[in-house]
């Protein structure tokens, strides 16, 4: 990837603009300026260069601009991978833009940057090309394609069928890649002659399907073996069960490349001449013979700027998919809107940013209540875990919500908001009374691209000492010995409740430890809920444990000890994460699959053996949704990590600090009347 002090290749230091639309696009402004460039409105002088969009429709100002001066243009677009919405749908910034001071990618009739990197650039770089193979699969494997407002569960048609793709009408690649509206009757006639028994299918442009702009294709063109697609279905899914692939110009040519397809193409888009299509229209130019893996380095890899809007820095390809990943997965949970219920109101400021940013929350107290409201309006019920009664059967479609497992600087009982939340459409991890989406993604195995980040984020999280809060506290002088950890929990706490066996308090679990283990050093660590006075579970460790450790960071005490005994605690899992054995008389979450010691209840749902780094995906990556209190957007769990270690986190505040206080009060004298 070009970029950083360098600047990109032929482009001048400064460029100048003539668009008011372009003076309000801070986003390019963004990546110009990072990449090394200066983005100016006015004329330019002896050095510098034009910049326009493209080949907008204003675009020729700049072009008349640069011809008047004398002075080199650029023009730039949206690279590949771009947002979940359409710009014209109110997508938000690229992720990506191609800047091109030869031509530009979608018009044939010259070079353009792409072409030439494609043309003459060493794409075989060992090193290169298998990151080019491995990031192919985690486009496909998370579902991602230039637009993403599209639904992964809906069903596409049966396989085997013959996909023709439409595009808008007047669209500049179609004009610029040599073709028109007639290449589209013409496209249309050939995948009939020449597949005279399949099913066509026309696939609607995206924003045909939302009525922006016009495609070539419509109801009347459907009928007997021809179908119009206009639902919105994953592009993916559709290339994977297509027998052919028929294109003018459009980007899902290149997707289907990715494929394994060899489409047929009627225009001369940049994916095109490179040996890879049946060209209608062959460009003599392009003689080069490429891999798929090739024309995915020079199209995905060399060519584009890509940008982090958490870390507003350049970045490579692998973490934008992963921040896209993160944006598409909000905008599917939460397009129809919530109804949020069960929820305090200290937390509802966070629930609102994380899950309300397609459609604000509507707050209701009753969660009968708010079911009602929600399927009476097409809305989904967002359900705090806790507050969810007995017996319920919502009519709506329910997410039950609880914080991640790598929450905060600070205790939730103080009011210190979550960078992570998980959903779950089941039941909730901590109730193993039932099944949970977390058991199912627990069991369901890892592709060689999961494996490799589950594997880099315990790396991480280790050398880090990264846990759930992410307190200070150094660990004081500790006996030597066989030393066993024993965390305390709240005794009050649903995991408690729901999933603990015979032993159901902090003492319990002190006098088992120590009978199971008289010889041993045995450590106890009260949870820091507890000791902040906030939440009931106080114990005299007196006789039972060698030391107690208040106020110590969980993640080097981990370190120093040789094995964890608990109920239900999160440390237990955090222990697993160290390599620490861990023995547990409760079913946690974690409990159960072959990797803990178990004395607790059993449940005989729970019969896979995935090993630590499909546990870790599972519970780390996949199921919480992350939220960036920097760049206050939905963000993946590395930036999460970034925002942990570096303390870069808005406190909250005095008020809150008080009203936790004050909640602390009437949750101890809850506790005493009860």
């Amino acid at each position: 990837m070009a970029g950083g002090d360098e600047g990109l290749a032929g482009v001048p230091r400064r460029l100048f603009h003539q668009n008011l639309s372009l003076l309000r696009n801070r986003r390019l402004h963004r990546m110009l300026a990072l990449a090394g460039h200066e983005l100016r409105f006015g004329l330019p002088g002896p050095g510098d260069g034009v910049l326009v969009w493209g080949a907008s429709p204003t675009a020729w100002r700049g072009e008349a601009v640069a011809a008047r001066r004398g002075v080199p243009l650029v023009r730039v677009e949206d690279a590949f991978l771009r947002s979940v919405l359409p710009g014209r749908a109110g997508g938000a910034a690229p992720l990506g833009l191609l800047v091109d001071p030869v031509g530009v990618h979608f018009d044939s009739r010259a070079p353009s940057r792409i072409e030439q990197v494609l043309g003459h650039a060493d794409l075989y770089d060992s090193n290169i090309f298998n990151e080019a193979g491995r990031l192919i699969h985690s486009l496909i494997e998370a579902d991602l394609s230039k637009y993403n407002n599209f639904d992964p569960d809906l069903p596409c048609p049966e396989p085997g069928y013959v996909l023709v793709v439409d595009q808008t009408r007047g669209d500049a690649s179609i004009r610029a890649s040599g073709a028109s509206a007639a290449t589209f009757r013409a496209m249309l006639e050939r995948a009939k002659g020449d597949h005279p028994e399949a099913r066509i299918v026309l696939r609607s442009h995206p924003e045909t399907a939302l009525g922006l702009r016009a495609g070539h294709f419509g109801a009347g063109d459907a009928g007997g073996r021809v179908s119009l697609l206009t639902a919105p279905v994953s592009p993916h899914r559709l290339l994977a069960g297509a027998a052919a692939v028929y294109t003018v110009s459009s980007q899902l040519g290149f997707e289907a490349v990715l494929h394994g397809h060899r489409p047929h193409v009627f225009g001369q888009p940049f994916y095109a001449g490179w040996g890879l299509t049946q060209d209608e229209q062959p460009l003599p130019r392009r003689s080069r013979r490429l891999t798929h893996e090739e024309l995915f380095v020079g199209a995905m890899l060399l060519t584009p700027l890509w940008y982090d809007p958490c870390r507003d820095r350049l970045c490579g390809l692998e973490e934008v998919i992963r921040q896209l990943e993160a944006e598409v997965r909000a905008w599917r949970e939460d397009r129809h809107g919530h109804v949020a219920a069960g929820m305090r109101l200290w937390k509802r400021g966070r629930l609102q940013a994380v899950f309300g940013g397609v459609s604000p929350l509507r707050f209701r107290d009753d969660p009968a209540a708010a079911d009602r409201l929600a399927a009476a309006t097409g809305r989904g019920l967002l359900l705090w875990a806790g507050k969810e009664p007995a017996g319920f059967k919502p009519e709506a479609p329910c997410l039950r919500v609880e914080d991640g497992f790598l929450r905060s600087r600070g205790l939730g009982a103080e009011l210190v908001p979550p960078v992570s939340l998980v959903t779950d459409d089941l039941g909730i991890y901590y109730d193993p009374t039932r099944p949970s989406r977390l058991e199912a993604l627990i069991a369901t195995p890892l592709t060689d691209s999961q494996r490799r980040r589950a594997e880099a984020l315990i790396a991480r999280l280790r050398a880090e000492g990264l846990s759930k809060y992410n307190l200070p506290g150094a660990v004081p002088p500790l006996p030597e010995g066989h030393r066993i950890l024993v965390p305390g929990q709240v005794e009050d706490d649903a995991s408690i409740r729901l999933g603990a066996g015979e032993l159901r308090t902090n003492l319990a679990l002190l006098q088992a430890a120590r009978a199971a283990n008289p010889d041993a050093v045995i450590l106890y660590k009260p949870h820091p809920d507890v000791e902040a006075g906030l939440r009931p579970g106080a114990v005299d460790a007196t006789g039972l444990a060698e030391m107690v450790l208040p106020g110590v960071d969980p993640a080097a005490l981990l370190a120093q000890v040789q094995e964890v005994w608990t109920m239900t605690s999160l440390m237990g899992f955090e222990a697993l994460l160290r390599r620490v054995p861990v023995t547990c008389l409760g079913a946690p979450f974690y409990a159960g699959w072959g990797l803990t010691r178990d004395l607790g209840p059993v449940f005989p749902r729970r019969t896979a053996r995935p090993d630590l780094a499909q546990l870790v995906h599972a519970a780390l990556v996949a199921y919480p949704r992350y939220w960036d209190p920097v760049g206050r957007r939905p963000c993946p769990v590395e930036v999460a990590l970034d925002r942990l270690a570096s303390e870069d986190i808005p406190h909250p505040g005095r008020w809150n600090r008080a009203l936790s206080k004050l909640q602390g009060r009437f949750a101890s004298l809850a506790h005493l009347w009860r």
